[in-house]
Parts: C-alpha cells; sequence; structure tokens
C-alpha cells in the first residue's frame, strides 16, 4: 500500500516536470504578409508557440475556422517593428491547453491592405476535414475582417475536442523582445499591447516591466487503490 503510493507520486512528479517544446513563428517573415511556418502540426498539450513579429506592424489575433477575419480571442494586440534591420525583435507567447482540436489565428492589420483577406493567417493542428488551406482560402474570400485589435482580450472560443475549435485564453501586457534576427521593412501604425484579462480555462501571463511570460496550469488527477 505505502509503495503503491510512494510508485504514483514519483509518477506524478516525473510527469509534471515532462519540458513542454517551444514553436517559433515568424511574422512578417522576409517583409510579407506572411506566417511562417503558417502552421503547426504536432502540438501538445502544454507546448508554447512564440511568435516573433520581423517586419511592419502585425498583430496575432484569434478566429474561428468558420469567421477567419473575425476576433474570436486573445490578441497579442499590434506590434510596430520600427527597425526590422535591429538585432532584438517583439515576442508573444502562448501556452496550448487544449491540443485536441484545432486554433486558429489572423493578422488584424488593415493599413493599407487587410492583411487576413490577403492570406495572412495561421493554424495550430488543423485537421483533414479543417484543413489550412481552407481555412486560408475562406479568409481570402471573407467580406468581413473585425477591428484591428486595438483592445485585445482573453476572451474563449469554446469548443469540442476534434469537432469545433479549441479553447485559449491568456492576458497579457508589453511583449518581450527576442534577439532573433529577421529580415523586413518598417511601416507605419499604432502599436496596441495585449491587455489582461481572467484566464477561465487554466492559462496565465505573469507580468513584469516590459516583458511577459505564459505559465500553464494543469490539474492531475491519479486513482489510488487502497
Amino acid at each position: 500500500m505505502r509503495f503503491s503510493t510512494a510508485a504514483a507520486a514519483a509518477i506524478l512528479s516525473a510527469v509534471a516536470f515532462v519540458k513542454a517544446t517551444d514553436f517559433s513563428v515568424i511574422v512578417g517573415f522576409n517583409n510579407t504578409l506572411t506566417f511562417n511556418p503558417n502552421n503547426l502540426t504536432g502540438v501538445n498539450n502544454g507546448d508554447t508557440v512564440s511568435f516573433q513579429f520581423a517586419s511592419k506592424n502585425h498583430s496575432v489575433v484569434q478566429s474561428t475556422f468558420a469567421a477567419p477575419c473575425t476576433a474570436a480571442g486573445v490578441s497579442s494586440g499590434y506590434q510596430n517593428v520600427s527597425d526590422p534591420n535591429g538585432a532584438t525583435f517583439p515576442t508573444w507567447t502562448l501556452t496550448v491547453e487544449n491540443a485536441t482540436a484545432p486554433l486558429w489565428f489572423f493578422c488584424s492589420q488593415t493599413n493599407p491592405i487587410v492583411h487576413c483577406q490577403s492570406g495572412m493567417v495561421f493554424a495550430i493542428n488543423p485537421t483533414q476535414a479543417k484543413s489550412f488551406d481552407a481555412f486560408q482560402q475562406a479568409a481570402i474570400a471573407t467580406n468581413a475582417t473585425s477591428p484591428a485589435g486595438q483592445n485585445p482580450s482573453g476572451s474563449i472560443v469554446a469548443g469540442t475536442a476534434g469537432e469545433a475549435d479549441a479553447t485559449l485564453s491568456v492576458s497579457g501586457s508589453a511583449l518581450e523582445p527576442s534577439a532573433t534576427v529577421a529580415s523586413g521593412s518598417s511601416s507605419s501604425g499604432t502599436s496596441a499591447p495585449a491587455s489582461s484579462s481572467a484566464a477561465a480555462n487554466g492559462a496565465s501571463q505573469l507580468m513584469s516591466g516590459s516583458s511577459i511570460s505564459i505559465l500553464a496550469v494543469a490539474g492531475l488527477v491519479a486513482g489510488l487503490v487502497l
């Protein structure tokens, strides 16, 4: 009995310290209206995705498969890169908490053209039924784009695993500079930081000065036979 309890505790401890994977995505790669890569597969619960803003004035805004260019969740706010030839670039990081269903994002910039309708979209864990190509084509064909993310939030997109879009909730402030060097050029525009909000599904950001980090709070349930 004591051995079983100790073994279970050891297993839970080991699981808790499994290192998550961090995926890197460049926003505005080579001065283009793209995410590079434009989609990720094999992302698991607890993994992080770091968006590095490399050029112009872009944002990362959550949407849905049904409405690719309409804000429906978290947002990085606008991030203007004033010196695309500099040594550091702003980075916004999120933690994935429901990897069983896809997550959808777009750039909400509309000046001088609508970036989402130009195909500047991104997906995490797209499926065969809801593919990235179908999502991007729907974005290009859409007639509606949400207001440009001036007031980002951490609201939640409800979903059923395998059928609807995954849930995600974060809060934030100014972004942390990244040392990754990417090429591109600057453009005019305003920059809005991500704002704070409640995290209803266990994801949160810690804010300190101009940097943020996102922590995932995971619950582990173990059944012990006494």
